[in-house]
Formats: structure tokens, sequence, C-alpha cells
């Protein structure tokens, strides 16, 4: 617990709380009296001894709750059981006629499946819910057996075993992930993934695709848990390092204490690409002669050439419409992103922005009255926090602006798309893309999640020009440089 608490310390002091030598000798005999067991009695015993000024407090508040904090990991199985029993249910009329068709054919390709063992797609397309072989290695069990405490135990252990607090710069994000699952029994998962690859059987090729599916997904947990852990112990005093480091980073991971770091971020992006953006594309004084008007301007000169005229090329700024998803997992990723493009309003003049949880409405005047972090509050009060309803959005945009879309519209979608079963709309996102210039689709989550669960992302994805990954100010950047570049 000495290693614990001195590791808390260092945190601390990264994130610019003063703690002195004699205060630590203090937090020690603090942290003696108290005891481990009760968290909040811990937390209120060392705020007496630590933060010294208001700033001090919050810093250490959010970074005891960041440190001290248990990881309740997504369960894999509980949400694959759920999923495999209402397919069953949907298809347990047909099951007499369909089974037998589907496993015949997983047995006829057996070759095959052994020879793209390491496809997990085409397994899971190959292979039909039902009876599945136990994983016998330690790893294995621990993600069958679905239980978040006992994997979020096994995670913190690697990482203290790994020495993760050791981190120091953004790069080793990576090699720290890597050897957190080696040390959780990665080198016996992968033999038996190499096994159950080469076995016939359905039983066993139904297991290997979904310790597959479940290995990649415990890889991203972790890498999330990295990066958190990063920001807690890595030297980000230095202002260039601290800004790449944020720029990197997933917003999700990003404490609040970091948001003012973060929006001063943001303010110097959109300055940099305004510059780079603001001279609209006109040819003038160089490019090709503009032989007509060059003849009447020179007329005055009895037809000599003194004065030369040059065709130029004038484009129309776009007009850009942002649909953003308020709800408690978008709420940082839509901030950022309304914040980045209400930035560049001198190369963006015509920003429309809609927000919604359920019910969907139009935010643009807010922006406009307001500063922008007060209206970015009032939109995350007045919109967020229901049930996330995508079909009800798409119905609201199309009654408030759907017939403003046109070939020099832009609609930009910030959502994970996870819609709780609802109606998806497909239709009317389709009509979005065939009157607009370009659709974007953002979403926060990894590739590998779309269409799991609830997201209607496959779905989506397939009624819009672009759909990419956007977690982090990099992504961001990327799109809204792309965005600006094709109309500079």
């Amino acid at each position: 617990m000495e290693r614990t608490l001195a590791n808390f310390i260092r945190a601390l002091r990264m994130a610019d709380v003063r703690v002195s030598t004699s205060e630590t000798l203090d937090a020690f005999r603090t942290a003696e009296i108290t005891g481990w067991r009760d968290r909040t009695a811990l937390k209120e015993a060392l705020a007496l001894t630590l933060p010294k000024t208001a700033d001090e407090k919050d810093a250490y508040d959010a970074c005891f709750e960041q440190f001290f904090r248990f990881d309740d990991f997504r369960s894999e199985a509980a949400e694959a059981d759920s999923q495999q029993d209402e397919s069953e249910q949907e298809s347990s009329p047909q099951s007499g006629d369909g089974e037998p068709g589907a496993e015949g054919q997983a047995q006829g390709d057996g070759g095959g499946g052994q020879s793209s063992g390491s496809d997990v797609e085409e397994l899971e397309e190959l292979i039909q819910p039902g009876e599945m072989s136990e994983a016998r290695s330690e790893l294995g069990q621990m993600l069958m057996g679905g239980d978040a405490s006992q994997l979020s135990l096994a995670i913190a252990n690697a990482a203290r075993e790994t020495k993760l607090e050791e981190i120091k710069v953004f790069t080793q994000k990576g090699l720290f992930t890597r050897r957190i699952m080696e040390a959780m029994g990665l080198a016996e998962l992968q033999q038996e993934l190499e096994e159950l690859g080469a076995s016939n059987t359905l039983p066993e090729q139904r297991l290997n695709a979904e310790l597959r599916r479940r290995r990649d997904g415990l890889r991203e947990q972790i890498r999330d848990y990295v990066e958190r852990q990063f920001l807690l112990h890595a030297d980000a005093r230095g202002d260039r390092l601290r800004e790449e480091m944020l720029r990197k980073v997933k917003l999700s991971n990003v404490e609040v204490r970091n948001f003012r770091h973060l929006r001063m971020l943001v303010q110097k992006m959109a300055k940099q690409l305004a510059t780079a953006h603001s001279r609209r594309r006109k040819v003038t004084k160089r490019g090709q002669l503009n032989v007509p008007k060059m003849l009447r301007r020179n007329m005055r000169h009895g037809g000599e050439m003194v004065e030369l005229a040059w065709k130029s090329t004038k484009i129309d700024r776009p007009k850009v419409y942002a649909i953003c998803d308020v709800s408690g997992s978008m709420t940082t990723y839509a901030r950022f992103m309304l914040m980045l493009l209400y930035s560049l309003e001198e190369v963006l003049p015509n920003v429309r922005a809609f927000a919604f949880s359920s019910d969907l409405g139009e935010v643009t005047d807010l922006f406009r009255r307001e500063d922008i972090d007060d209206a970015i509050a009032m939109t995350l009060k007045d919109f967020g926090g229901g049930s996330t309803d995508y079909g009800q959005a798409f119905e609201d945009f199309e009654r408030l602006a759907g017939r403003d879309l046109d070939h020099r519209s832009t609609l930009i979608i910030l959502g994970d798309a996870r819609n709780n079963y609802g109606q998806a709309q497909t239709e009317l996102l389709r009509g979005f893309r065939d009157r607009s210039k370009r659709v974007i689709w953002l979403n926060p989550e990894p590739e590998m999640a779309w269409g799991s669960g609830d997201s209607e992302m496959r779905r989506y994805q397939a009624h819009v020009h672009q759909a990419n990954v956007c977690n982090s100010l990099v992504h961001l950047e990327r799109v809204v440089s792309g965005l600006l570049r094709a109309v500079s």
C-alpha cells in the first residue's frame, strides 16, 4: 500500500498539486490511521493533508477519483448471451428448416475455415448461434466468464506488475497495452486460438470466433485504461508535450481538469486552420489570361496591351449542418466538435448546429448570442440526458431543415449510432445524402464495435458519403481540415 500511496502523490504532482516531503510523510501517517477500507474517509483525510488552495483541491478530487477508480469493464459474456437469446428467439420458427443447412455448410467448409482461422468476420458469418466448447486457457475462461470485477482486478494487477506508473511518453501506450495483455496470459490464449483454428468441429469454431472477438474488445479496453493512467502519471508539465498528448488522447478519457487546456488547444487549432484556409480560391494576377476583358480594359490605351486581365474562379463557402448526439456517452465529443466549428466562423460562417438525445432542436442562435462555453453548457443541459433516438432526431431535422439542404450543403453527424433498438429511419438519412453535396458521419467508437448490440452504424454507413472513427482532436482536425480544403 505504501507504493500505491507514493504513486498517488506522484500523480498529484503531475496534476500541479505541490506536495512537499514532510506532507508526503504526513499523508503516510494519515493513511496508516485511517486505513484503506473506507474510500470516502481516506479521501477526506488525505484532503486535509495534501491540497492547499482551491485549485489544488479541485485537482486533488479529480486525481483521487481517477487514481482509485475501479473500472467496470463491459461484460462481453452478458451482452453476447442476451444477443444470442434474442437471435434464437427471432429464428426459432424457422429453426427446423434453417439450422441443418447452416450447420452442413459450416462443416462442409471446414477446410476453408482452417486456412482463414484469423478472419473473425468470416467465421462470425459462417457460424450460427449454438453449442460452444469450453475455454481452456486462464484468460479465455476469464473472458468467457463475463465477471467484470474479476477482469478489472486482473487488469489492475497486470498493470502493477508491468509498472505502468512508469509510463513516460504517449508513444509507449501500445507497448504497455501489450505488456499488460501478456501478463494476463495472452501467450496461452493465442496458443489455444491456434488449436481451435485448426479444428473442424463446429463448437470449437464457435469458441474460436467468440474468443477472438472478446480478445479484441479486451485490447481496446486496456488501451483506454493505459491512456487514463498515462494522463495521471506522465510528466506533462511541458506545454509542447501536454499539447501533443491532448491532441491524440481519446476525448472520453480526458478529465475535467484538463478541459481548460483542451479549450486553448482547440482555439489554437482553429486559428491555424483559419489562417491556412481563409483566402478563397480566386486566381488573380496569375493563371490564364481573360482576353475579352483585357481588350475592353485596354481600349483607353489605343489598343496597346498595357493592363492585363486574368481569369478568376470564385467558389462559394459551403453551408454546414452539424447534428450532434449530446447523450451521456457523447457529451465530451459534442462539446469540442461544436467548439471547433464555431471557432472557424471566419472560414465557415454558414454553420447551423442541432443537438439531440431524443428530440432534436436547433442551437444555432444560442451560439450566436452567447459565449461559446455558455452556449455549450446550455445545449448540454437542454438536450442531454434523454434516451437516444436517432430515428426521432432525423424526423425532427427533416422538419426543421430538410428542405434547406442543397448541392452546397455538407451535413456532419456526430454520434455513436446506438439507437436503443428504436426505428433507424435510414430512408430519411438516404434523402439527406441525395440532396446534399456530402454527408459525413463521425463515430467515436472503434470500427470493430460498429453494428454490435444496439448500434445501427453498419446500416447508416451505407447511406452516407463518408464514415470515420473520430474520438480525438487529431481526428476532428483532420475532418474539418478536409472540409475546408474542399472549398478553399
